[in-house]
């Protein structure tokens, strides 16, 4: 899929399809097929593949050809299918436009549009639009950091919840929502640890001269926004591990609890299960079973031998 957008009365305009590409801005590619690739191509920049897009060497996600910064990152999103993954993103910066290449659906690529002239800078050029869809792209990872810092905080109200405590399921289930929002801040952190090492690159091209004073502000604010954002989710990861730690320690409660229970009523039995097996032994000489008082004297020893473990067992503090 091909999105070209065009600046018209100081607003991003998204241009029709089969319009002539030289007056586009920003031209964001999502899973493009190769007639789309060409059509790019036709304007003098060469699209990255996706295998180039996933090398993990510095040097391919990050250099500059045929007049363009070639800037990759890894972001969160969605597949086609619903899939939440991270998937690298290209952001291809020129004198002229700006060339995005994505194979998944980060949701700033989505509400970025609507609210480009709103930003600082404004969308007055690729310079611009690039530091604000960054801007919005670090301001979704805060709220991705939000939302899973409110669910460890559920995650530990149920795990510390007495009466939780006596159902497996729920805290079976807040320790899968603890994977869940582990993998959340993991997916954050790389996000952030790539952003920050592109903001650094174009800052190096860009170069003094290029930037006015709005810019320079601009850029310097979201390598703060990126570093206070990368200690918040190394925070958020120690209580990952704290809420495992806790919720697990609930579910070993809970369940040397029952061990507990089913133990005592065992011993509670043991007993009286002994003094049945010795009356239930194929002796010739055992007088009792002939008299006529033996069975009701067997029947109360055990129940007495059971009510006075119960009874030593209390004493002890044991139940």
């Amino acid at each position: 899929m091909l999105s070209a957008y065009r600046v018209a009365s100081g607003r991003l305009e998204k241009m029709a399809p089969g319009e002539a590409l030289d007056e586009a801005v920003w031209i964001d590619l999502w899973r493009p097929l190769p007639a789309q690739v060409a059509a790019v191509q036709a304007l003098g920049l060469l699209v990255p593949k996706r295998e180039d897009m996933e090398e993990i060497e510095l040097s391919s996600r990050l250099y500059h050809e045929g007049g363009y910064d070639f800037m990759t990152v890894v972001l969160p999103g969605v597949t086609p299918d619903g899939e939440q993954v991270s998937g690298p993103v290209c952001f291809i910066l020129g004198p002229a436009r700006m060339v995005t290449v994505r194979f998944h659906a980060p949701r700033p690529f989505e509400t970025f549009p609507p609210r480009a002239e709103k930003t600082p800078v404004g969308c007055g050029g690729p310079d611009r639009l690039f530091l604000g869809l960054v801007d919005e792209v670090v301001g979704r990872l805060a709220d991705h950091l939000e939302t899973a810092g409110h669910g460890l905080d559920e995650v530990t109200r149920t795990a510390t919840d007495a009466r939780a405590a006596l159902r497996g399921p729920l805290l079976e289930a807040a320790l899968a929502r603890v994977g869940m929002e582990g993998e959340r801040i993991s997916r954050v952190r790389l996000a952030l640890l790539t952003i920050q090492r592109m903001l650094g690159f174009h800052a190096l091209q860009l170069g003094d001269s290029k930037q006015d004073h709005t810019m320079k502000a601009m850029l310097k604010g979201l390598n703060r926004d990126v570093q206070a954002l990368e200690v918040h989710a190394d925070f958020l990861s120690a209580r990952v591990g704290l809420a495992t730690d806790t919720t697990l320690g609930m579910i070993n409660l809970s369940q040397n609890a029952t061990v507990r229970i089913v133990s005592v009523v065992a011993v509670l039995f043991l007993p009286p299960t002994l003094i049945a097996s010795v009356y239930g032994m194929n002796f010739q000489f055992m007088p009792e079973l002939a008299e006529a008082w033996g069975y009701p004297v067997a029947l109360v020893l055990m129940f007495a031998s059971a009510a006075g473990t119960w009874a030593y067992f209390k004493w002890r503090g044991w139940l």
